[in-house]
């Protein structure tokens, strides 16, 4: 997929992220750091969005991780900044700082410096907090912009999913 397939395609989810959360009366939040804003910036250029739409961090820094986000120090220590521990944290987090009924975070290598052998360059972890906590480690191709954009369509593609599967299960 192109970036600029996964631009349309960001643009389609956010409009149905906004058109479900209005919908069901649910607001969201963001805690972003390798898609720096991309899913906040998505979603409010949506007509309506203000009715959902709480709160987005920019989170690059472990410090605001920790200070903003309450990732703990024990969780970047161990398990690192770039783990699913550090992305289900920080959903957790902006979800409890804004009041949101789902909070939704990425953070990751998008390149092309910053990899290693243990968090290669397209490591992206995302979590959505919400109902349930859904963390998960994905690995993109590509170049920097191709990696945000998977990333911010991926992170989207599953609050939607957690968003309905919410309805079917409530």
């Amino acid at each position: 997929m192109t970036v600029q397939d996964c631009y349309k395609r960001i643009s389609e989810l956010a409009e149905q992220v906004v058109q479900e959360c209005s919908g069901r009366g649910v607001k969201l939040s963001t805690a972003e750091s390798c898609t720096g804003g991309m899913i906040s910036g998505a979603v409010t250029s949506v007509s309506g969005s203000s009715a959902v739409i709480e709160l987005g961090v920019c989170s690059y820094s472990n410090r605001i991780k920790r200070e903003v986000l309450g990732v703990s120090a024990e969780t970047l220590e161990k398990f690192s900044e770039y783990s699913v521990q550090c992305a289900a944290e920080m959903a957790e987090g902006v979800r409890r700082l804004a009041g949101a009924d789902y909070g939704i975070s990425t953070t990751g290598v998008a390149g092309p410096t910053g990899g290693s052998a243990e968090h290669p360059v397209g490591e992206v972890c995302i979590a959505v907090s919400g109902g349930r906590l859904r963390s998960e480690r994905f690995l993109f191709s590509g170049g920097r912009e191709q990696v945000r954009a998977m990333a911010a369509m991926t992170a989207l593609e599953m609050l939607l999913k957690e968003i309905k599967d919410q309805l079917i299960q409530g």
